[in-house]
């Protein structure tokens, strides 16, 4: 099955939360949303130690919907931009997506 949307889901510390905001508004995209959210690892070598005891780490969460052609160039953008910053991301295909 060949896909011609994505859904594209980005992790992020909340100290990037406005590097990230700049980077995708520069993008060509029909826009993103971001959200509040508790990552929860058993990776503790990568938690505070506040977060280690509370179990939980802070991060902020942008998705956003891009077309085939956009989402290799976005991807690269993304690495080029935030190389070594320990975000998480994730591609999934959209089988339907509209407005009720």
């Amino acid at each position: 099955m060949n896909y011609t949307e994505f859904q594209v889901t980005i992790n992020v510390p909340p100290l990037l939360e406005e590097p990230m905001v700049d980077c995708l508004l520069a993008i060509d995209s029909d826009g993103f949303s971001s959200l509040n959210v508790n990552a929860h690892t058993i990776k503790h070598d990568q938690l505070s130690l506040v977060e280690q005891v509370s179990g939980r780490q802070k991060q902020v969460r942008f998705q956003m919907y891009v077309k085939q052609p956009q989402l290799q160039p976005l991807l690269e953008h993304l690495k080029q931009n935030f190389a070594g910053a320990g975000i998480q991301y994730w591609v999934l295909p959209v089988l339907e997506r509209g407005y009720i």
